[in-house]
């Protein structure tokens, strides 16, 4: 299991909603190798069919030495032996989920644009907390919006801030400035005509 006292720092890339095992394998593989965390996230296939492809997610990032977080479903973390979870406000519970999984696993919680909703999150036993969306994003409505000031705010909470939601390389920058430890994206990175490109991208943000 990964070391949560290790800062993590970089791309948290996120699967897109790909209903084609074989092409979502071949799309994320050569990509593990300039990503810090990988979220499997999929709404578009049955359960079956997300258990078969986070297991084999699961395998790529485990050769790879990715740690692999499963969105929404502590049970199919546990299932496939991910790394951890990440849950959305109407997800599922922290506590449960840090007991499902143990006290080593990464269990995130999207917070949206609320500092005390990630208070809270972190007393609840949150490894890490997302904020955004900060600018409009190609991959789902996000009506809530995030600032920069949001986090510098939270630094306090002593967990890695992950900024997510309509986030380029060309915009990136002052988010991480202020203190974002991982910036989250889907069609940043797997819309582009280059993936691998677009990923170098977005890390030469935190080189500065």
């Amino acid at each position: 299991m990964p070391n949560l006292h290790s800062a993590p720092r970089g791309v948290y890339l996120i699967t897109p909603d790909e209903t084609d095992s074989a092409r979502l394998l071949a799309r994320v593989q050569p990509l593990l190798a300039g990503t810090t965390w990988l979220q499997y996230r999929n709404k578009a296939v049955d359960a079956p069919t997300r258990l078969a492809q986070a297991t084999a997610l699961q395998a790529l990032c485990s050769a790879a030495g990715v740690p692999l977080i499963i969105n929404d479903e502590a049970e199919l973390a546990r299932q496939v032996g991910a790394a951890g979870v990440h849950l959305g406000e109407d997800d599922g519970d922290i506590a449960a989920a840090r007991a499902l999984l143990g006290p080593q696993a990464i269990v995130g919680a999207s917070c949206y644009d609320e500092l005390e909703l990630a208070q809270r999150a972190v007393r609840a036993g949150a490894s890490y907390v997302a904020f955004g969306a900060f600018f409009p994003s190609r991959s789902k409505q996000t009506p809530r919006r995030a600032s920069p000031e949001l986090l510098r705010q939270s630094a306090a909470l002593g967990v890695p801030r992950v900024a997510i939601g309509g986030l380029t390389p060309d915009n990136a920058g002052p988010v991480v400035e202020a203190g974002a430890d991982l910036i989250a994206v889907i069609s940043g990175v797997f819309a582009e005509d280059d993936p691998v490109a677009a990923l170098q991208a977005y890390r030469r943000c935190f080189q500065n």
